[in-house]
């Protein structure tokens, strides 16, 4: 069979679902192999970091890869940046670019650049077809480095000339394997770690999320009585109303739980990535025990000495931690808790601050999430963006079950919410799917809004509008006393969004919301909801952090 029609059949044995993408000359033989398939969808994107940004999305939702399509030249590199992302969030991703003819590739030539060399520092695995036998090798290998721990990005580049070219072999039926799983006794040494320790706590990253992973730190929690912290992207590993959670670390400045760490003398990392809140700003003094568990080895850091390092399959780790911890019953009556405990006291109390605020004008953003909060259920998906909301997303946003809050807090890249509220969307039309945007933010993948029209995406989308760059003013003038000239116009959002077939809100009122948010989720296709948003309440916050003291 042809070339590209050969690298379909081996995508469909691989079970890819999507093909998110932007079509062009040089990729036009895929796409026409493409529209044969009857087992991928391809969905046609208007920016390719659009399209990286869904296929990002279904892979963190999912486990597997999706595709996201480029052509060559200007369309790999408007794809990096969303295949970085993915590839920095630890999210399974297949990224598929095409390429000039080969007779040409050696010297100076139309849109001909090295887009292999350049994706290979965002990536697991980048490689060229050079020959189209080797398509069904290509093909398995991108797919298993991008499933296995840690997830992440491959790339494979198609050139023209490739794809038009007969090949003689055939998919290699996928091999699945089961994860290594830890000696027992560096599990018995970490175990002595922990049942030694007097006000434990674990700091749980993006690795927890994983399904089976966050039903055994469940488990584990219930019989030790451990508080946890969860990391930006470790929302919802254990439950927002279970008394152990103590809600999310990662504000650079002083919390309510960094306070917690602070009192701790051992700190269980599980599936934690230094990329989302580095040790430095934890553990400078280095006076805590570390016990590290995870997937793979731990980076190594100054402020992250470890006490013991348990690699391996982290829910399986969790078993046998489990294991050990119901033969050492009473657990939880060995440990001081009042530092988790008084943690959350105190978050609970921060979180219901503003519930009944009645401002008219500008609305807090504590206002915004404790209403988003009410209006979702415990298996709807709220995507943030890249901003100011993000920390206010962070900090107030919680959740009861895990991978029902996506925030990209690896690589941080803006853009990120509307199109991935799309792919969440494809992969769970039946639950709610709400994003949280800026203005600077929304304006960056706006073409998008017509992707998700054309699907008739059920999805809402809020634009927090302060018609300023509000996360970078928030932080230069919490560093030099002042800032830049970060302000800018905006169209009228509300038209803007009507002009796409959306359905569109404007709320100015803090006892509307709530009502405003309802109407729109409940609304057939895409719905945006404009929010005048009081950034003052920013500089307010890193005040009071800056101050926070536990008594516990």
């Amino acid at each position: 069979m042809k070339a590209s029609d050969l690298m379909i059949r081996c995508l469909e044995a691989e079970g890819i679902e999507y093909v998110f993408g932007v079509p062009g000359e040089e990729n036009a033989d895929f796409l026409l192999s493409l529209d044969q398939s009857q087992k991928i969808r391809f969905i046609l994107c208007r920016h390719e970091q659009g399209a990286a940004f869904m296929a990002e999305v279904y892979g963190r939702l999912t486990g597997n890869p999706a595709v996201c399509l480029s052509t060559l030249g200007p369309g790999a590199t408007n794809l990096i940046t969303g295949v970085a992302d993915a590839n920095m969030d630890r999210a399974p991703m297949l990224a598929i670019t095409g390429q000039g003819d080969s007779h040409r590739r050696h010297k100076e030539s139309h849109q001909i650049m090295d887009v292999v060399s350049m994706y290979r520092p965002v990536t697991k695995f980048a490689q060229t077809v050079l020959h189209p036998d080797t398509i069904p090798e290509i093909i398995r290998k991108a797919v298993r480095l991008a499933r296995t721990e840690k997830p992440g990005a491959c790339l494979i580049e198609l050139p023209e000339d490739i794809a038009k070219l007969e090949a003689g072999t055939r998919p290699i039926e996928p091999r699945r394997f089961r994860r290594p799983v830890p000696d027992d006794k560096i599990v018995d040494k970490a175990w002595r770690v922990i049942a030694e320790a007097r006000r434990p706590i674990i700091l749980a990253g993006n690795g927890t999320i994983r399904k089976r992973a966050s039903k055994q730190l469940r488990r584990f929690v219930e019989q030790t009585g451990i508080g946890v912290v969860g990391t930006f992207m470790g929302k919802g590993a254990v439950d927002m109303n279970d008394e152990r959670c103590c809600f999310t670390i990662g504000l650079q400045d002083r919390d309510f739980t960094a306070v917690a760490v602070d009192r701790s003398d051992v700190v269980i990392t599980l599936g934690y990535d230094m990329v989302e809140y580095p040790p430095r700003l934890w553990n400078s003094a280095c006076c805590r025990q570390i016990v590290h568990i995870d997937f793979i080895p731990a980076e190594i850091d100054a402020n992250y000495p470890i006490a013991a390092e348990i690699v391996g399959d982290l829910a399986h780790t969790l078993w046998m931690l489990n294991e050990r911890a119901a033969a050492a019953k009473p657990m939880r009556s060995r440990f001081d808790h009042s530092h988790t405990r008084k943690a959350r006291e105190e978050m609970l109390g921060d979180l219901r601050q503003h519930a009944e605020d009645n401002a008219v004008g500008q609305i807090k953003p504590q206002k915004v999430i404790w209403d988003t909060r009410a209006v979702l259920g415990p298996q709807d998906i709220l995507l943030s963006d890249v901003g100011a909301h993000k920390m206010w997303v962070g900090r107030y946003y919680h959740c009861n079950e895990p991978n029902t809050c996506l925030i990209p807090n690896g690589f941080c890249a803006m853009g990120f919410a509307l199109p991935g509220a799309i792919g969440a969307a494809l992969v769970h039309p039946e639950r709610k799917v709400m994003a949280v945007c800026g203005d600077a933010a929304l304006l960056m993948n706006v073409q998008e809004m017509e992707t998700a029209r054309r699907l008739n995406s059920n999805i809402v989308v809020q634009v927090w509008q302060d018609n300023a760059y509000g996360l970078i003013a928030w932080k230069q003038q919490h560093l030099y006393g002042r800032h830049t000239d970060l302000s800018f116009g905006n169209p009228d959002f509300v038209q803007m969004a009507h002009s796409f077939g959306w359905h569109a809100h404007h709320c100015e009122r803090s006892a509307d919301l709530q009502g405003v948010l309802r109407r729109a989720l409940d609304e057939q296709g895409p719905s945006l909801v404009v929010i005048p948003i009081d950034y003052r309440e920013n500089l307010k916050l890193t005040q009071r952090l800056g101050k926070i003291e536990m008594r516990v």
